[in-house]
């Protein structure tokens, strides 16, 4: 795929559309180059919002155009690191509520999953604060079906 950050996203995206049609979910791929809702999710007659984070090469995912905190809408962060070109590469994944993304995490020493640099003109999710709250947010695609998950 390149050096091209946005194949990256769009491979994201369609990685986690293909897992939500997998597990039943009614969801909705969105349009356009700049948005903060990538995906939709219709469950019980009611509408989830999913913005996606893709990440190859780097630990950080920049989340600076994030604003949308309510409950129902998600942030889900695909980590390729450096595998992206090979298919047989699974990526890890974390679902993690807006909601989520300021509170504090007894994981990762009472600290936010959210970073901001100490010039404050910059927000990121690092991928080891992620991973640190893997019990809690790994490949939680239960958020997105009607019925449990039987695997």
């Amino acid at each position: 795929m390149g050096e091209n950050s946005q194949n990256t996203n769009l491979a994201s995206e369609y990685y986690v559309l293909s897992m939500l049609y997998r597990i039943g979910a009614d969801a909705y791929l969105t349009l356009g180059n700049k948005k903060s809702v990538d995906i939709v999710v219709v469950k019980g007659g009611e509408t989830l919002t999913i913005d996606v984070k893709g990440l190859k090469g780097t630990t950080n995912f920049p989340i600076d155009n994030v604003n949308k905190q309510d409950e129902k809408h998600y942030l889900i962060f695909v980590s390729f690191l450096n595998n992206i070109a090979d298919p047989g590469c699974l990526p890890e994944v974390y679902i993690v509520p807006s909601q989520a993304l300021a509170l504090e995490h007894e994981e990762i020493g009472n600290q936010s999953l959210m970073y901001q640099n100490p010039k404050g003109n910059r927000r990121v999710v690092q991928l080891s604060r992620l991973r640190k709250t893997y019990k809690r947010y790994k490949d939680k695609w239960e958020y997105f079906v009607e019925s449990p998950i039987v695997l």
